[in-house]
């Protein structure tokens, strides 16, 4: 029995599933194309890059220089790390960027941490800076490595843009209580002082370990078609796709196809899945983003990837590229 690709079983679940348990429309994940050139004039154009990397309490020298990458095509660069080891991992991202850019704003909670760079100097055009903190209890956390979300709200170039990251609980099984998570950080972040500023931006940006996994599916037929180059067939069993479907997290939030390798679970030092074969590959490592419709915001998404040269993680990063533009009224 051939398996349906991501683009007609997503049709099939709108068709049965449009509504939310409260009988609300909802839109679930927006699969959007990756468009290698940028229509838009440079002189216009706010250009961030977005790198998120569960790092398993190791890091090397060289790791800092592959999250960034070599062309620095990029205005802002936000890095959004989990499980950080101990050691100042801002002043290592810092020292990699020094000829082209500087840090705008850091959000940590112990091992759970965000970095925004802009361009060298461009400090005085950074409005509005702000950073919260939210954590969670969960499930399948060692000690010293934090469950929750970690946020920077920034206006660059006029564009108000909101930056989360979170380490969600681990588990297959614990689905809702991952979605009970992403309600808890939406609601509190940033809220405090009873103005959820976040909330009216242009631009929200979600980047983390989120811990969804696949499901329904044996693991040795997961990896049987990640080795045959078929694990866009796999996109039907993961759980956030199914998730948003049925309007529990993330409705209306966009997301480049997945065209790499499931980033969980590697044997540290290799580009091999777990050989005891006690984890499934799983997408656990994403970045969502929304853009708020009435904002005046073009948006077109260039890349969206993992970056299999980093080993020293059970976890590949993933690095996204994306361009914004406002409309010219």
């Amino acid at each position: 029995m051939v398996m349906a690709t991501r683009r007609e079983r997503s049709k099939e679940l709108k068709k049965d599933r449009r509504f939310d348990s409260t009988g609300a429309a909802h839109e679930g994940i927006k699969t959007v194309a990756i468009e290698k050139f940028c229509e838009f004039s440079t002189s216009s154009v706010t250009c961030v890059c977005i790198v998120t990397w569960n790092m398993n309490g190791k890091a090397s020298s060289g790791d800092m220089a592959e999250l960034i990458g070599w062309h620095r095509r990029f205005d802002l660069l936000a890095v959004g790390l989990q499980e950080v080891p101990k050691l100042d991992v801002g002043v290592q991202l810092q020292a990699a960027l020094a000829e082209t850019h500087c840090l705008l704003a850091a959000a940590t909670m112990q091992s759970l941490q965000l970095f925004v760079f802009g361009p060298k100097n461009s400090e005085p055009f950074a409005k509005e800076t702000r950073v919260d903190k939210h954590a969670v209890r969960g499930c399948g956390g060692l000690v010293g490595r934090k469950k929750g979300a970690v946020g920077v709200h920034i206006e660059f170039n006029g564009i108000r843009m909101v930056f989360i990251s979170c380490h969600l609980s681990a588990h297959a099984r614990n689905v809702e209580e991952r979605n009970s998570q992403c309600r808890h950080i939406s609601h509190s972040l940033f809220s405090k002082d009873g103005n959820p500023c976040w909330r009216h931006c242009h631009v929200t940006v979600w980047m983390g370990d989120l811990n969804y996994r696949l499901q329904g599916i044996s693991t040795h037929r997961a990896r049987s078609l990640i080795r045959k180059n078929l694990h866009n067939l796999l996109t039907r069993k993961d759980q956030l796709l199914w998730e948003a479907e049925r309007g529990e997290v993330f409705d209306g939030y966009c997301e480049g196809r997945l065209s790499f390798k499931p980033t969980y679970k590697y044997n540290v030092g290799s580009n091999n899945y777990d050989t005891s074969y006690k984890m499934m590959p799983s997408w656990t490592d994403r970045i969502l983003f929304k853009i708020d419709s009435s904002s005046g915001i073009d948006a077109v998404l260039h890349s969206y990837e993992s970056i299999d040269r980093v080993k020293t993680s059970d976890h590949k990063p993933v690095r996204a590229h994306l361009c914004l533009k406002v409309k010219s009224v």
